[in-house]
């Protein structure tokens, strides 16, 4: 991919970035054929299983809640039947299995990195620098960042999303699933009461990285920073969602995730080690060495949204 002329270079990293482009917009139609699937039982991927154990979570603690009942007891045994009907109807939202999809992998990524690389998937460089950082804030966020992280993971093993964690759009949507049919709204009218999205594990990690200021670039090393910080980072700087910077570090999307590098600044060098950590055996696309940031914005701007 080593070509001296320019056009030819661009040619070939849209290809690129459109076939990535394409396999990213499948996601979600193909999640929501799959989970209303009947041979649902045969599939055993593991995002699909994390997808569907997230949304039946979450439909879970609405329904308790609309009960009058402590969310996070979840319902179980003779009450699965109105978690089900929900969740039905929380699958046919597209923005949320958008949503738990990134979160599966991202915890599937994490994992990986661990097993791989041995970056921590909770405890990070980084973040062990921050928690130690003589700004009282900073340390103060640093801490409840971890503690947030640490639950994350814990949740993704056990295939569950804590309603809380959701973002305010998604949280008032599925709240209102179940609004309009229960007698008595008091639990529900609790449970968004003490819902407060600056305090999820999401909202924690946006703060951070804001509080971090120009010292934010030092996130844009995954080995440093670990996926959580590094995908809120990229997200920052190069102003798109967070699920996208997060679906960037997964294997065969290179390519989307060399130009957002590229439009954050980072050199080709920098670029290269990240792409090695993400997919050791992929091809990198050494042509973005010829990009500058604001070429590698254009590319990615045309390549579409994931």
């Amino acid at each position: 991919m080593d070509l001296a002329a320019d056009h030819a270079v661009e040619a070939i990293l849209r290809d690129e970035l459109a076939r990535e482009a394409r396999a990213l917009g499948s996601v979600v139609p193909v999640l929501r054929h799959l989970l209303g699937s009947e041979a649902r039982g045969l599939v055993s991927d593991a995002i699909l299983a994390r997808v569907r154990g997230m949304i039946f979570d979450l439909a879970s603690q609405v329904c308790a809640a609309s009960e009058g009942r402590d969310p996070a007891t979840r319902l179980s045994g003779a009450d699965l039947a109105a978690p089900e009907r929900l969740a039905e109807a929380l699958m046919a939202d597209e923005a949320l299995l958008a949503f738990c999809h990134a979160l599966a992998a991202e915890g599937l990524i994490a994992e990986r990195l661990h097993q791989q690389s041995a970056i921590d998937p909770v405890l990070s460089p980084l973040l062990q620098e921050l928690i130690a950082s003589e700004d009282p804030a900073i340390a103060g966020l640093a801490m409840s960042t971890l503690a947030a992280q640490s639950r994350f993971m814990q949740s993704q093993r056990r295939m569950e999303l804590p309603i809380g964690e959701l973002p305010a759009e998604l949280f008032h949507t599925a709240v209102a699933q179940v609004q309009g049919g229960v007698a008595d709204g008091s639990g529900l009218v609790r449970l968004q009461t003490a819902y407060d999205e600056g305090t999820s594990r999401l909202g924690l990690l946006a703060r951070l990285v804001a509080a971090m200021r120009r010292g934010a670039v030092a996130a844009l090393g995954l080995d440093h920073a670990g996926i959580a910080l590094f995908a809120s980072a990229l997200a920052a700087q190069v102003r798109s969602s967070r699920g996208e910077a997060v679906l960037a570090c997964h294997e065969a999307q290179g390519t989307r995730l060399a130009l957002m590098l590229r439009v954050a600044g980072l050199s080709p060098s920098a670029i290269e080690r990240q792409l090695l950590l993400v997919d050791p055996a992929g091809l990198h696309p050494r042509a973005i060495a010829a990009l500058s940031p604001e070429r590698a914005a254009a590319l990615l701007a045309a390549g579409g949204p994931v």
